[in-house]
């Protein structure tokens, strides 16, 4: 890839990596206040099957030259659950396995979301495994991170996910599609034609498609982040999915849906999918 002419452009094309790394897909423009979150000293929690990888990686992490706070959970399931509120991570790592199963880390995963809403979640897989990855994306994972992959690439991607980015390559995107493709078709109007959605929830649909935070939602509509979380359980409810990646993506694809501002989403993983 040529190299960028103009640091902006360097923000929103970053380079695909030598290695054959995921990029990150999603937002464009960044707010100012999302942009010097980069500067941001993060808190990252890492859940782990054994204390040993996760005091690995941990150590690994605090060396690079992001100096982030690191902290490890290692252990089953129910006693990592135990231990979850005392920590307030900006992102949180979960391996796939941990001592009670291949695939307990999904368990964490949901309960993270409920426990901490604000955290971004990726989930560290062994390889690229087509269910794990459509699990780990519908629910609720900003990211899939494979074990073969440097630790630098893994910092790229703890700094994708804070800034509201979703770390994947292609094939997790195509895997991520076709069960999409799957489901039953989403609608935006009923049988009769009228909306499901009301105008302001479609304004919170095209505010999420350009890769906005809640936060960012809230005041840019003016409303508080209680409010917002409320539109987007409705909207959820109304159009029978479960994550802002199926809403992403399912308003990217279906033609009546409503469409950013920009009227376009430009997807980055490896390359680029416009819609």
């Amino acid at each position: 890839m040529p190299a960028p002419k103009s640091a902006d452009r360097a923000r929103r094309e970053p380079k695909r990596s030598s290695n054959g790394n995921a990029a990150p897909l999603g937002s464009e423009s960044k707010s100012a206040g999302a942009a010097s979150s980069s500067q941001e000293r993060l808190s990252v929690l890492i859940v782990n099957g054994d204390n040993m990888g996760g005091e690995l990686l941990a150590s690994a992490l605090k060396r690079g030259r992001h100096h982030y706070d690191v902290a490890a959970l290692a252990g089953g399931s129910q006693e990592i659950a135990r231990r979850l509120p005392k920590y307030k991570p900006h992102v949180t790592l979960i391996s796939a396995e941990l001592q009670d199963g291949p695939r307990a880390g999904f368990d964490i995963l949901l309960q993270l979301r409920e426990i901490h809403p604000a955290a971004q979640n990726v989930m560290l897989l062994d390889d690229c495994q087509r269910e794990l990855v459509i699990d780990a994306l519908q629910k609720g994972a900003r990211g899939i991170f494979y074990r073969s992959h440097s630790v630098r690439a893994l910092s790229k991607c703890i700094r994708a996910v804070h800034e509201g980015q979703i770390w994947a390559g292609n094939t997790e995107i195509e895997y991520l599609l076709v069960a999409l493709a799957q489901l039953n078709p989403l609608r935006f109007s009923s049988a009769d034609g009228k909306p499901l959605l009301t105008r302001r929830e479609e304004d919170v649909v095209r505010l999420v498609a350009e890769g906005m935070k809640n936060r960012e939602i809230a005041a840019s509509l003016q409303v508080t982040n209680h409010a917002i979380r409320n539109y987007l359980y409705h909207i959820f409810d109304k159009l029978g999915i479960s994550t802002r990646v199926e809403l992403v993506l399912y308003n990217t694809t279906h033609p009546n849906s409503p469409k950013p501002a920009s009227d376009a989403i430009l997807v980055k993983a490896r390359g680029k999918l416009q819609a």
